[in-house]
């Protein structure tokens, strides 16, 4: 006699939900498989929604729809895949003794419960929300759900909409931004903290910054809004920390999530230290009948083995996956942790990160060595765009930590190679001559992540000695007496120039002109080109000529974040 088919309830139908019931149902043919979704949408492509804004697309069923075009609703669910999914339906309380989860109908109010032998919570996250008075009114907006993004994009069709406040400058702030700005809005955003997209390395924050001003949209750091002003219920502008007031009438709320425990902890299930549910690496909660996944769950970090939170939709999936396994097949599947890789669009440039940043390594504890470089992703016959990156790595040793990188060019290969470089544990030295893939079209003889082991080898083997453009910046203000050497050729210097108080000698010329340096072979010596490759050459042939206190600005001017001269 055959046993009774597994009873697996799934609360949450966004991301990790129905990944986690569509891997069930592969895994076994005859579990009963329920869905319980609060939202009238499911498995929705959330971070298309800034796009939908912007009008990259304009149906919006694309957001909701199988690669085929089927829409994925309750219907779709139990044709394709014989399950039952409950939309506008609340999961209300979960009793662990009896297995039972109760629910209630949005509309109608109406209750039920259905039992389960294995129970998934993937109850996703909410929108942390400044407190501030006005946050009620009319033109006050987040973006997490299909309603918010329907509302933002029907305020862009109707072009009503002439100005619009950011609120926090993280990755959906400024995608949201840019969505605004193609649609014509004068936007500007407001970050709290001292500088944009906070997890970011701040010189190459800076450049983002930079760039975004250059696509017409304004910045406020180190401010936060304190008030929301309004008339007749209507949003008419904000008031900052300072007491600035700018005028308004949409407000975007973008400062990040918070997970949704709430039903977890009514369950008396462990949260983390970090906020979230608390899973081991089969993603199995302190019931071993009860999964999470998702942004409820707070995820190990493979470097340093601590806890982090990583709100994002690839994580959720991959989770989902291995959740959807291990109801079926207790213990099958892993997931040993995340690398906090990440990656947007602003404009023309991209954003992308993996691992740690120089500050959150030295923050755990870590010895490290870092190095910044410029250059581009393609050669230059082929139409290369530029790439500027950070590489952090331990100094023993040499293990890649992290890697952040920013421009035009194409960031996503390079950060997709260190993200898993960093999941393999390799070092430095394994990728000064790691064996990838070229041909123009592709990349440069040399990948830029090559390069960028390369000189950061050099660092660690004591060849080249660095310094940070901000560090440059910070020498230069405070009249410090050091003697700054651009190495490019006329053209160049004419083209664009720091005005830092700088020497030009070009490359070519520097063994004939050893007598217009410092003869004070310990005097402080910064060089620099455009990319910082003849600055590390003139600094090596300084060297044998007796400098001692040479030090390369990394990244060159395509890295100087500041006012140049023109």
């Amino acid at each position: 006699m055959s046993s009774s088919p597994l009873k697996i309830v799934i609360i949450g139908g966004s991301a990790a939900g129905p990944k986690a019931a569509a891997k069930a149902r592969r895994t076994d043919e005859f579990a009963e498989i329920t869905l319980i979704q609060r939202d009238p949408d499911l498995s929705m492509a959330s971070c298309g929604y800034p796009y939908y804004i912007g009008g990259t697309f304009d149906d919006r069923n694309l957001l909701v729809c199988t690669p085929a075009g089927i829409p994925r609703d309750p219907k779709f669910f139990d044709k394709a895949k014989r399950m039952t999914a409950l939309v506008r339906t609340e999961a209300i309380n979960i009793d662990r003794d009896t297995k039972t989860v109760t629910y209630k109908n949005l509309d109608t109010d109406e209750k039920g419960a259905v039992s389960y032998d294995r129970l998934v919570l993937a109850t996703g996250a909410a929108p942390v929300c400044p407190v501030a008075p006005g946050f009620d009114l009319e033109g006050v907006l987040t973006l997490h759900s299909m309603a918010d993004a329907d509302a933002l994009r029907a305020i862009r069709d109707e072009g009503k909409v002439t100005r619009a406040i950011i609120v926090g400058g993280g990755l959906i702030g400024f995608e949201v931004c840019e969505a605004l700005r193609l649609a014509g809005i004068e936007t500007t955003i407001i970050e709290k903290t001292p500088q944009v997209l906070p997890f970011l390395d701040p010189d190459l924050a800076k450049l983002v910054e930079n760039h975004t001003r250059a696509q017409g949209a304004d910045i406020i750091v180190g401010n936060g809004v304190a008030e929301f002003l309004g008339e007749d219920g209507q949003l008419t502008g904000v008031k900052l920390d300072n007491g600035t007031e700018l005028p308004a009438q949409l407000a975007v709320i973008a400062v990040g999530v918070r997970p949704n425990i709430a039903l977890a902890q009514m369950a008396g299930l462990e949260i983390g230290a970090k906020g979230g549910i608390r899973v081991n690496e089969y993603m199995q909660t302190s019931d071993p009948d009860i999964y999470a996944a998702g942004d409820c769950v707070e995820c190990t970090s493979l470097i340093t083995g601590e806890s982090n939170r990583a709100p994002y939709g690839d994580l959720a999936n991959l989770q989902g996956r291995v959740v959807g396994q291990n109801v079926i097949e207790p213990g099958s599947a892993r997931f040993p942790g995340n690398t906090q890789t990440g990656i947007c669009k602003i404009f023309d440039f991209t954003v992308g990160v993996t691992g740690l940043s120089e500050a959150s390594a030295r923050a755990a504890g870590l010895d490290v060595k870092t190095v910044v470089i410029s250059g581009l992703d393609i050669p230059v016959f082929m139409g290369g765009k530029l790439l500027i990156s950070k590489l952090v790595a331990e100094r023993d040793g040499g293990r890649i930590l992290g890697f952040h990188c920013v421009g035009p060019g194409d960031v996503s290969k390079r950060v997709a190679i260190m993200a898993t470089a960093i999941m393999g544990k390799l070092s430095v030295a394994d990728m000064v001559n790691a064996d990838l893939p070229y041909a123009p079209p592709y990349s440069l003889a040399l990948d830029h992540v090559i390069i960028a082991a390369h000189a950061l080898e050099n660092k660690l083997k004591g060849r080249m000695r660095g310094i940070s453009v901000s560090e440059v910046k910070r020498k230069v203000d405070a009249g410090e007496d050091v003697f700054i050497l651009d190495t490019r050729n006329p053209a160049e210097y004419e083209q664009m120039r720091l005005g830092i108080g700088e020497t030009l000698i070009p490359q070519g010329a520097i063994r004939g002109r050893l007598e217009e340096l410092p003869q004070d072979k310990d005097k402080e010596i910064i060089l620099y080109c455009k990319i910082s490759l003849r600055g590390y050459e003139v600094a090596s042939i300084l060297k044998a000529h007796g400098w001692r206190n040479l030090k390369v600005m990394e990244g060159g001017i395509m890295a100087w974040p500041y006012p140049r001269e023109k």
